[in-house]
């Protein structure tokens, strides 16, 4: 059912929520708009808070329960701010087999980062991605948005060392 005139106010004064009123409101309030209006959240604020949740989940008159769900099920919505850089590694199980493991033990032990967290100055989001789809190329790494595979674990360390040194 929608409710006319439906307006429930931003959390707070921030222009980028009316970007996200504009998503939900060209739908109508509709609940369908719920991934859209999680994509516009993303795409404005860099991740999905808290109070974009409710936001969201009032403004659709959808459960903050069901909101959280979509939320949290997607690998696009990240629920904490991200690093200035982001490293994800495909823990799928072609990549696992061929020495993703051994990397995330060296994120670990090296940079002191387990999946899903930043590092302290905010220079690195780790993330674990359970499959990226690209078993072909397995193991695989994305950095910065660019597919790295087809290298043995001490590579793709060494790529990582690389990649970090060169933000030095």
């Amino acid at each position: 059912m929608l409710i006319e005139n439906r307006k429930i106010a931003p959390p707070d004064s921030d222009k980028r929520w009316k970007i996200v009123d504009a998503t939900m409101r060209k739908q109508g309030y509709s609940p369908t708009a719920l991934i859209e209006a999680l994509h516009t959240v993303q795409e404005s604020f860099g991740h999905v808070s808290g109070e974009a949740l409710e936001f969201v989940s009032e403004s659709l008159n959808v459960p903050p329960s069901k909101v959280y769900g979509v939320a949290t099920f997607y690998n696009l919505f990240n629920m904490v701010p991200l690093g200035d850089h982001v490293f994800s590694l495909c823990t799928g199980t072609a990549c696992y087999v061929k020495g993703s493991g051994e990397v995330l033990e060296f994120m670990k032990t090296e940079y002191g980062l387990e999946p899903g967290q930043t590092t302290q100055d905010g220079s690195l989001t780790f993330i674990g991605a359970r499959c990226v789809g690209a078993c072909g190329l397995a193991p695989v790494m994305i950095l910065d948005g660019e597919v790295v595979g087809k290298l043995t674990p001490d590579q793709m360390k060494e790529r990582i060392r690389e990649w970090m040194s060169h933000d030095e």
